[in-house]
This record gives structure tokens, C-alpha cells and sequence, in this order.
């Protein structure tokens, strides 16, 4: 697996640039449309990791792609429906082939909508010494990994800059953000995307333990779902055959390489270590696997 055939930053000089995130580099077009390229950047523990995945910007495309389709029905999502080749320079069509949206403007909430199946990261750290995740308060008892009997719940976190970490918070400071009635309509929709999406995943093998969505607002206030959509990148996908509670499951997504970061001599701030060879196929066949599994 070589860097060559990997995009770890754009160069497109047909429009103006305006911000690169951990994995996505963004563009304007016009004054109310934008172009999000799906890089093949790799983030994990809030920091960019200088070792491109080569067909992940593919692979997290396509998979958005799929679930904003298929959860259309629940919340409108900001795709406008143009071919992203068409907004740039014919010479810089391939630095967004298969790898791009152009999506509607909208303003997006200052909250990572993080909804949980199984307790499982953080929220495991957080029931270990409190009890409860986010302030929900659990039942007593509950195993590594454990599905949650009540039902898949709404914990939301800050959404930090790149090199920050984002924190888990209490729904009322939500509230204090966003409003009691935009803070429960999130929180309604998050959970019935979630629901939705796990539903079916786990009819195709797959146990989609936890994941991130954010939310947008068009002028009139209406809710939009934005940026990606139940990828490897934004949530936690296990094998539902090689799954126990009350033990780590092998996983889909990035885990793999945060187990392995785990083992280095790093403090997880940047610069992070080099991905050796072998990490970043295995990551990448990680990726295609989960793709393949729930389209086709």
C-alpha cells in the first residue's frame, strides 16, 4: 500500500478555501453552497495522524452517501444533488472524483450529537466512576460492551478544534445552548437516526455500538443532518458474531488503530507516530468490509 495513491490534502485553486479539519478539506462555492472533500486523512485521540489511509476518502463517501439516502425519510440531509466535478477546474476533477459532496450552506450547532447503543469509550470511563453517562443516570451492574437495556441514549460532547479533545456534557448545558426545544428535537432525531441505522446494520452482521452526528440550521431554522453520516470514522462498528459483553469486540472502525497507537511511546499530542504498512492495510480492509457488508 503506497502514499502515492493517497490524498492527504487538497490543492484546489478554482475556489476559495476555507477551512481543513481532521479529515476534510472545505471549499465555497457560490455564496450558499460548499465542497467537502473527504481526504484520506486519519484522525484518532483528536489528532491528525501523518500517515494517509489510501481509499478511505472512498470508502466514508460512499458509505454517506448510502446512509443519507436511507435515512432521507427521518431528516433532510445538506446534499444539493451536484456532481462535485462540475464545480471545480477540469484539471482538479480528480482530487474530488468519488470522494466529495457539494452540499447547501447551513449553520451548523456547536454540539458533536454522539448517540449510544452499548457503553463502551468514555461513556464506560464515565459509568465506571459515576454511574451514569452524560448525567443519564444506568442501571447498576452493567459489563464492558454491554447493550444498554433501556434503549439507546443521547450524550452529547463539546465539539473541540483540531488538537482538543471533546468533553461529554449534561443535556442542560445543551439546553443552555441550543434551547429546550431544538436541544429535544436533536436529541429525538439522533436517536431515531441511530435506531434506524442499527436496526438494519445489525441485520447485515454489524453492531454499530455508538456514533457521532451533527446537525445543521437553514435560515428558517429547519433541522438538517450534515457532514458524515455513520461512517468507521464517526462510529464504532463490531462484528455482531464475534460480539460478548463484557469484553472488547473486535471492531470495524479506528479502533484498531487507536489499539495500536495504545502501544507506542506517544503522549497523544502531535505530531503523532508514523502507521507502519501493515496497520494501514488492515485498517483500509476494515473499512472496505464494513462498506461492502452494509451496501451490498
Amino acid at each position: 500500500m503506497t502514499q502515492s495513491s493517497s490524498l492527504f490534502e487538497t490543492s484546489i485553486k478554482s475556489l476559495p478555501f476555507l477551512h481543513r479539519g481532521k479529515v476534510r478539506d472545505i471549499y465555497a462555492v457560490g455564496d450558499d453552497k460548499l465542497l467537502i472533500v473527504q481526504t484520506d486523512r486519519l484522525s484518532a485521540f483528536d489528532v491528525i495522524l501523518p500517515t494517509a489511509v489510501p481509499g478511505k476518502g472512498n470508502v466514508l463517501t460512499t458509505l454517506s452517501n448510502f446512509w443519507f439516502q436511507k435515512l432521507a425519510h427521518i431528516l433532510p440531509n445538506h446534499l444539493t444533488g451536484m456532481a462535485p466535478e462540475s464545480v471545480v477546474a477540469e484539471n482538479e476533477r480528480e482530487q474530488v472524483r468519488d470522494r466529495a459532496f457539494v452540499i447547501w450552506r447551513l449553520k451548523p450547532l456547536p454540539i458533536e450529537a454522539i448517540v449510544r447503543g452499548y457503553v463502551i469509550g468514555s461513556g464506560w470511563k464515565d459509568y465506571q466512576q459515576t454511574g451514569a453517562i452524560c448525567g443519564i443516570q444506568l442501571p447498576v451492574g452493567l459489563k464492558l460492551a454491554e447493550k444498554l437495556p433501556g434503549g439507546a441514549i443521547f450524550t452529547p460532547s463539546t465539539k473541540a478544534a483540531a488538537g482538543a479533545h471533546d468533553e461529554n456534557i449534561a443535556l442542560t448545558q445543551v439546553e443552555q445552548q441550543l434551547g429546550k426545544i431544538l436541544t429535544t428535537q436533536v436529541s429525538e432525531k439522533a436517536i431515531q437516526l441511530y435506531t434506524a441505522a442499527a436496526d438494519y446494520a445489525l441485520q447485515r452482521g454489524i453492531i454499530i455500538a455508538d456514533t457521532k452526528f451533527e446537525f445543521g440550521l437553514d435560515e428558517t431554522g429547519e433541522l438538517y443532518l450534515i457532514d458524515e453520516v455513520l461512517t468507521p470514522d464517526s462510529s464504532r462498528f463490531w462484528p455482531a458474531d464475534q460480539y460478548k459483553a463484557g469484553q472488547n469486540p473486535p471492531s470495524f472502525d479506528k479502533q484498531f488503530v487507536r489499539d495500536w497507537l495504545e502501544t507506542q511511546d506517544w503522549n497523544k499530542k502531535a505530531p503523532a507516530p508514523e502507521l507502519p504498512d501493515e496497520i494501514l492495510q488492515q485498517t483500509m480492509d476494515k473499512y472496505r468490509e464494513a462498506l461492502r457488508l452494509l451496501t451490498e
